[in-house]
């Protein structure tokens, strides 16, 4: 008993002293994929956590579907729904709060 114990609390320790994997973001993978010159991990990053501040989570999946599709953004900017045109907004304002923020 003291064996199994002792193996599974050396277990654990080693468990907690091993670096978790950092866990991206919808938007900071997208933003990485995206194959731009800016595209850093540190400036990705930057927008992910203005993003979860700004953005509802389903306003997050969303937009980070318009880094591989930008024409989506653009159909949501004209569309004529009131649920797209606050989505566009918030957008917006989240643009400019990562350009201001992450720059």
């Amino acid at each position: 008993m003291k064996r199994i114990l002792t193996a599974a609390l050396c277990a654990g320790t080693f468990y907690v002293a091993a670096p978790l994997p950092a866990q991206a973001g919808l938007i900071e993978r997208a933003c990485r994929q995206a194959d731009r010159t800016a595209a850093s991990r540190s400036m990705c990053s930057c927008i992910q956590q203005v993003a979860n501040t700004s953005l509802s989570r389903s306003e997050r999946k969303t937009v980070a579907k318009w880094f591989d599709d930008p024409h989506q953004a653009q159909v949501v900017r004209q569309s004529s729904r009131s649920s797209d045109e606050q989505l566009w907004r918030r957008y917006k304002a989240f643009g400019d709060r990562a350009a201001r923020t992450c720059s």
